[in-house]
């Protein structure tokens, strides 16, 4: 019934988050979405903005996939779905109002193998030492990128989490924001990642898309 009547006027469900705000579960036009208060976080832009990077990219799907932002979990449904990525998928989500809202409203329990962690992301490549094919690093507050996934320090210790030659898709900023971060970052991987940049994808966003080097 909601489905049918989100194609009528959207069908809004308010959560209040510590770090992200006022989360919003609308159905629109027969599907269910996660924004804040300015961003999408699940299944609206923001998934076809990641479907573009994975489309751009050779991952190996048998691999193990580190997701570093969890939202509501299209990316799951992006690379179980359709591109049938079947190798473990662990999330890293900050925020357990949001791994709550993933959970209930997305379901993400039917994409396993997977294992989600509520954790910092910047203290996951820190302390972690598994070793994956795959890094998808989305990790907003709302609609900017916090100062911490531009530092070196960040990149260098999520390098030694890749295994030989594995692909990296960075979510790292929306229109202008962080451009000047962004290519000091490219600067300072160079050695370690081999990314390229692609701008306004879907007129909004800059990508960068990597391989680990050797």
């Amino acid at each position: 019934m909601k489905r049918t009547l989100s194609y009528l006027w959207p069908l809004t469900k308010k959560v209040n988050s510590e770090f992200s705000g006022e989360l919003e579960v609308t159905w629109l036009n027969g599907k269910k979405i996660l924004d804040t208060k300015n961003a999408n976080y699940s299944y609206g832009a923001l998934h076809q903005i990641l479907d573009v990077a994975l489309q751009k990219t050779n991952a190996n799907r048998g691999g193990h996939t580190l997701v570093l932002g969890l939202g509501g979990g299209s990316i799951l449904q992006l690379l179980r779905k359709k591109y049938n990525f079947y190798g473990k998928i662990t999330a890293v989500e900050l925020d357990s109002k949001i791994i709550e809202i993933a959970k209930q409203e997305f379901k993400i329990q039917q994409y396993q193998p997977l294992e989600v962690i509520c954790e910092d992301a910047e203290k996951f490549v820190q302390q972690h030492d598994k070793k994956f094919d795959t890094v998808i690093v989305d990790l907003f507050i709302d609609v900017k990128v916090p100062e911490q996934f531009f530092k070196i320090q960040f990149w260098e210790n999520l390098a030694k989490l890749l295994q030989p030659e594995a692909t990296v898709i960075f979510n790292a900023g929306i229109g202008e924001h962080h451009q000047l971060e962004i290519e000091k970052l490219q600067q300072a991987t160079k050695q370690m990642i081999s990314f390229q940049k692609t701008t306004h994808v879907k007129g909004t966003n800059t990508l960068l898309l990597g391989k680990k080097i050797e």
